[in-house]
């Protein structure tokens, strides 16, 4: 068999489980999570073939009430590996502590909390191990000269925001202190939100200046869109989907150059985005010919503050630093 006829005989089977919407008011931690979330993540392993011996990625995503979607990548990991090419997709539901994909074709793929493995005709083919991927900006210091937003102990740079009693400012913040040009460094943390769908699934939104959003979103495993994590929001889908499963920290690593205007008030060249999401280049001087619909700043010369949107769902923020560059 070839590794496509495997995954997508293994997966289409258990395809078609109906999967409807649900309010979903989010875990921020494991220990509210339900048990579907122990399965939920993204494994990395060696498949045989007919054609030799393949790597294989699958992101495993919970969508409520037992139900699995199975997402495999030839190559790897979207960010690691993956060649880019279509994704085989389809749903499971869980029996127990395993999730089980079956085809009338021989292919098999039972899923636990620390492995996929992947039989045909009875015999294993392939062995696909948990992985946990950690952004490699995790924890960055900041520099000389940066202005320091957020370091857990106080919400002094965001008049008025919340902050959790463990030390993660709550989403729903905009910074007293205001920025042109600049290099921000921001760690954010999605909730798990299984029921929920679309853009109710952990939304929020990195602002710059108050007005061109870089969007915060569960993406896990999605196709990734302008409106999706790691989007400039309606201007340009992230090169990579490299949203990481809810619960797990993430980095935004954004170099941003305002817009420019004359002596008379006029726009003489966009706003311009380089974002890495995770430590990965997704973005790269993409031109944002004016602020978000929903920006609370409108276009303009003056500088904006760092505004971290709240679109109701329970996101968390730390490690939160600007260092401001030359207009």
């Amino acid at each position: 068999m070839t590794m496509r006829s495997i995954f997508a005989g293994m997966f289409l089977l258990a395809a078609g489980a109906g999967l409807a919407a649900a309010a979903d008011g989010g875990a921020t931690s494991p220990a509210e999570a339900d048990a579907d979330f122990a399965l939920q993540g993204e494994f990395v392993g060696t498949v045989k073939n007919d054609e030799g011996d393949v790597i294989v990625g699958v992101q495993v995503i919970a969508l409520g009430d037992g139900l699995f979607r199975g997402i495999g990548h030839i190559g790897g990991l979207p960010g690691d590996g993956w060649d880019g090419t279509a994704r085989i997709t389809a749903e499971a539901r869980r029996d127990g502590d395993s999730v089980r994909f079956a085809s009338d074709n021989g292919s098999v793929g039972l899923l636990t909390a620390d492995r996929l493995i992947v039989q045909v005709d009875g015999n294993q083919v392939g062995r696909l191990e948990r992985v946990v991927r950690k952004s490699p900006t995790l924890g960055a210091a900041p520099p000389e000269g940066a202005v320091v937003l957020f370091d857990g102990k106080s919400t002094d740079q965001f008049p008025g925001a919340k902050m959790t009693e463990d030390g993660l400012l709550i989403a729903g913040a905009t910074s007293g202190p205001k920025f042109g040009s600049c290099r921000v460094h921001l760690e954010f943390l999605l909730p798990y939100m299984p029921a929920a769908r679309g853009q109710g699934r952990a939304n929020s939104g990195c602002y710059l200046q108050g007005r061109y959003e870089v969007q915060i979103l569960d993406s896990f495993g999605l196709d990734g869109l302008n409106n999706e994590c790691g989007g400039i929001y309606t201007v340009r889908a992230p090169s990579v989907n490299m949203c990481l499963p809810p619960l797990a920290w993430q980095t935004y690593d954004i170099d941003f150059t305002a817009a420019k205007y004359d002596a008379q008030g006029t726009k003489v060249a966009d706003a311009h985005l380089t974002v890495r999401h995770n430590g990965v280049l997704i973005h790269e001087n993409v031109p944002v010919p004016e602020a978000t619909r929903a920006a609370p700043v409108k276009d303009g010369p003056e500088h904006g503050p760092l505004y971290l949107q709240d679109h109701g769902n329970p996101v968390r923020f730390r490690n939160i630093w600007v260092v401001p560059r030359p207009e």
